[in-house]
């Protein structure tokens, strides 16, 4: 109750400096392994604001965390402006608890409300001692995985689902092996950190694990961060494509006078210059002129799409990651 209250509190405090800011000062509440991208992203955009708006200063304000946690955060009343997140369901709960964004969120943008996507892979260190190539291997003894708390993080939930994926496939849907399968995996995770960046610092700084699975932009992250000659990525059999969705929040937005702002925030996503922004940090992008500049560092990948292996977010959301899903039943109280 007393944390309600004090993100009630924020939230009105920060409505009311909206007000008197004429609506320049824009909040975009994120996910944890983003927070690089949007240092840059955010400079550029401010450059743009700026040549458009020279009298009104823009101050952009970031908040990151697990992409799930971060969600419940905007539910609980941080007045988001934007949310830009890694997983539909996040969004979803948004609609489904106060309608702070509409129905139609998914269709107000291009591809899926999605400006660009990734992949699930593995970065193993360098030589890949263990002889990491494929899911099946997650599961041998004396190899340690670390995945962010599926729980909490969108990547950690882009990791179970790629992991079932593999496990439908090669059980031809037994579902008792398909779940077997995953929990031995999770079996193998010495610790579940809250955000995808938590556990990449656990893999790199702490030198704990064999094996990281996140998204492919990470390796880039890391390689930026850290060098390429302690690292390298493996491609598994299967992967899951990462839609990486965002939204205006539109009762935050309509209350402090930012819609247009916010608006503008997220179409620049998809502009040519935040595309490239994008593939600068290993993303994905869907403007054709530099997706093909960035096309060499991108090795072709057998990807599924959450629609095909698993009948679309609704029905994963109810059946997997619902309170009392199957979910559950593999994390248990790890």
């Amino acid at each position: 109750m007393k944390k309600i209250l004090s993100a009630s509190l924020l939230a009105a405090g920060l409505a009311l400096a909206g007000s008197a800011q004429a609506a320049t000062t824009l909040l975009n509440v994120s996910y944890d392994v983003m927070r690089d991208f949007y240092k840059d992203y955010n400079a550029a955009f401010q450059k743009h604001w700026a040549a458009e708006h020279p009298d009104d200063k823009l101050t952009l304000q970031m908040s990151f965390g697990g992409s799930s946690k971060q969600a419940r955060s905007v539910i609980d009343g941080l007045p988001a402006d934007v949310i830009t997140m890694n997983m539909a369901t996040d969004i979803n709960a948004l609609v489904d608890n106060g309608k702070l964004v509409p129905d139609n969120w998914v269709t107000r943008l291009p591809n899926n409300s999605a400006p660009f996507t990734s992949a699930t892979v593995f970065i193993v260190r360098k030589g890949n001692p263990k002889a990491l190539k494929d899911w099946p291997d997650l599961l041998k003894d004396g190899v340690q995985v670390i995945v962010p708390n599926p729980k909490t993080s969108g990547n950690g939930r882009y990791t179970y689902l790629a992991a079932t994926a593999y496990a439908k496939e090669k059980f031809a849907g037994d579902e008792a092996k398909v779940t077997e399968f995953v929990d031995k995996i999770f079996d193998n995770v010495p610790v579940f950190d809250t955000g995808g960046r938590a556990a990449t610092t656990t893999f790199v700084e702490r030198e704990l694990g064999d094996v990281i699975i996140t998204f492919e932009a990470e390796t880039k992250a890391i390689e930026k961060q850290y060098g390429t000659d302690k690292f390298q990525q493996v491609v598994p059999s299967v992967s899951l494509l990462a839609e990486f969705p965002v939204a205006v929040v539109d009762k935050v937005a309509n209350e402090k006078g930012s819609q247009e702002l916010a608006k503008k925030y997220l179409d620049f996503l998809y502009s040519p210059e935040g595309q490239k922004i994008a593939a600068d940090f290993g993303h994905r992008v869907h403007d054709e002129k530099v997706a093909a500049e960035y096309k060499a560092q991108f090795p072709d990948i057998r990807l599924v799409t959450v629609e095909d292996v698993f009948g679309g977010w609704g029905k994963v959301s109810e059946e997997h990651f619902a309170e009392g899903g199957i979910l559950d039943g593999i994390y248990g109280s790890r």
